[in-house]
């Protein structure tokens, strides 16, 4: 049986040679890779048959990286992450030391810390953003479990993660706002 050291260790090389995960995170399961690599990025899009003018999001180890990736953090972000409940992805500004084409309008990029043991474990190992995008063909629902990702996704990346595969507890999606560095901002979902 793989253990959640040996499943981080094996995603590691795996992003480091700019290959796809399909991982377990604080919401749903994710298809992930370095999103410091482009051609990484492009290979999530294609593996998703997703526009690539629809950003994606990724996840971040801390609070404290925020600043290496976001020219102008509001100080409400970090409030706002501070109080959250449920996991919450915040849309920020101004992004950089990123794929490009990872991007949304303005140079936007959704960001989330999580709090789950193996997705914050992950980010930690890696050093650097993890794209975390649901595990589906875009335009079909999102798996809410392992055991409702369709086999093309399940093929489509190079590891596949085996902690939590067994869980089949329903998860859900996170929150998402959009954070101006004025401090305004937008309910997504």
């Amino acid at each position: 049986m793989t253990t959640i050291d040996e499943d981080i260790k094996c995603c590691v090389e795996v992003l480091n040679r700019g290959g796809l995960i399909l991982y377990p995170t604080d919401t749903i399961w994710g298809i992930g890779c370095d999103a410091t690599n482009a051609a990484a990025v492009k290979k999530v899009y294609d593996l998703k048959h997703r526009n690539d003018h629809k950003a994606l999001i990724v996840l971040l180890d801390s609070v404290e990286h925020l600043d290496h990736y976001v020219v102008s953090v509001p100080p409400m972000a970090r409030e706002l992450l501070d109080v959250a409940v449920k996991p919450l992805t915040i849309i920020y500004d101004g992004a950089f030391n990123v794929a490009p084409n990872l991007l949304g309008e303005g140079d936007s990029l959704g960001i989330r810390i999580p709090r789950e043991e193996f997705s914050q474990r992950l980010c930690a190992a890696f050093g650097k953003p993890i794209v975390s995008t649901s595990a589906n063909v875009s335009g079909a629902a999102s798996a809410r479990c392992f055991g409702e990702i369709a086999d093309d996704i399940k093929h489509g990346v190079d590891y596949v993660v085996n902690y939590r595969r067994d869980d089949s507890n329903p998860h859900d999606a996170s929150n998402i706002i959009m954070l101006h560095a004025d401090g305004t901002f937008k309910i997504i979902r």
